[in-house]
């Protein structure tokens, strides 16, 4: 067993959209990811994710609505639910999602990671 500190955790995360894992419990990891601008329009059909602002706020857009989140808030996008994180200002995100969740879901492009650092 390991202690983290969440901020010194989010040091050593490089770049935007680059989610790191942080830990792993009962199949789900702990994801640190710093969002800034847009990413893509994915959806997941299999996952549901959590997304915890750690720092900052960002704004997750849904085809239906749009929903700000800031400094600990979280948001449970379920499955199947086609959405796009867009943050203004760098922001520090922390998931809780299936080890086995592609961070853009049924997309393939740029933003895309087979595989993810690990702290």
């Amino acid at each position: 067993m390991n202690k983290v500190n969440v901020r010194e955790a989010f040091e050593k995360v490089n770049g935007y959209w680059n989610p790191t894992v942080a830990g792993a419990l009962n199949g789900q990891e702990v994801k640190l990811v710093k969002f800034k601008g847009p990413f893509t329009w994915h959806h997941h059909d299999n996952e549901d994710e959590l997304f915890y602002v750690v720092k900052g706020s960002f704004v997750m857009e849904m085809r239906d609505q749009n929903i700000t989140l800031h400094e600990g808030d979280f948001l449970v996008v379920p499955k199947g639910v086609e959405h796009r994180p867009n943050a203004d200002e760098e922001v520090w995100v922390m998931l809780f999602e299936p080890a086995t969740t592609l961070n853009t879901g049924n997309t393939e492009n740029e933003f895309t990671k087979h595989r993810l650092d690990r702290l």
